[in-house]
């Protein structure tokens, strides 16, 4: 198949962009032909356009993609399915909906080579059933950390998404960080990035003396405080050298605050 046809599905806009940016330089082959916000939307264009590619969003209004996934492979003519999710824990799901691959959001470039391979090889000659055992070692494989080194350094750099790019930050770079629904926000001074790891888990990679915890979902970078004052409902606020928001302090972290 020289010029096989995709759909891509996601709610979040910006990471769809992404992916399919990435999909145009990992397989520059590969036409296109539909995207979505939502499952429902989805499942109506891949019964109109009938794609050999599905690239599925696990976590969707309307219609989550297993959900969506299972009404696929009911009629056994199903397209092949690669799920693209924040979220390892979804991995035993996602094969048991027939899925032929399964990468975590934002996808790197090395990650998605491995799923085109995969995908070329199976639109040639479909690809053998995955046993169950294989699938609770990817899980594990998914899910298990990183050996901490008897030391660990403070963290120096950050592989984060931005816009259809994934960019090396420094760590002096950073603001701030602030934890959302799926990802972690790291405020630059000429912008924002996505990455994956959690805001707790951040925070254990970083120099406390240079980062400082201000609310359960802000980290900031002490260079970048200009100072702090009391807002009318009585809240610390914290003012930055570098951008024009400001971040509250949540009473559990204001005591070092105290001395400025």
């Amino acid at each position: 198949m020289d010029h096989p046809r995709a759909l891509l599905a996601d709610d979040e806009p910006h990471l769809l962009d992404y992916l399919q940016t990435q999909l145009a330089t990992a397989w520059p082959q590969l036409r296109i032909v539909g995207k979505a916000g939502n499952g429902i939307e989805a499942l109506r264009l891949i019964d109109e356009l009938a794609p050999d590619v599905v690239f599925l969003d696990i976590q969707m209004p309307g219609l989550n993609g297993l959900t969506l996934a299972g009404r696929l492979t009911a009629d056994g003519k199903a397209p092949h399915i690669v799920f693209v999710t924040a979220h390892h824990e979804y991995a035993v799901d996602a094969f048991d909906h027939a899925a032929l691959d399964y990468l975590l959001k934002p996808t790197t470039p090395e990650r998605l080579a491995k799923t085109v391979a995969k995908l070329k090889l199976a639109l040639h000659a479909p690809a053998p059933a995955v046993a169950p055992d294989a699938l609770r070692a990817l899980l594990q494989q998914l899910a298990a950390p990183v050996p901490a080194a008897p030391v660990a350094a403070p963290l120096q750099w950050i592989r984060a998404a931005h816009g259809d790019e994934t960019r090396l930050i420094a760590i002096d770079e950073v603001i701030y960080f602030q934890s959302n629904d799926k990802y972690t926000s790291v405020f630059l001074q000429d912008g924002e990035c996505l990455i994956r790891t959690p805001l707790s888990k951040l925070r254990e990679q970083l120099d406390e003396a240079r980062f400082w915890q201000i609310h359960r979902s802000v980290i900031v970078a002490a260079k970048s405080v200009a100072g702090t004052h009391t807002d009318f409902r009585g809240r610390l606020v914290v003012k930055l050298k570098e951008r024009r928001e400001q971040l509250t302090v949540s009473r559990n972290y204001a005591e070092q605050f105290k001395q400025m």
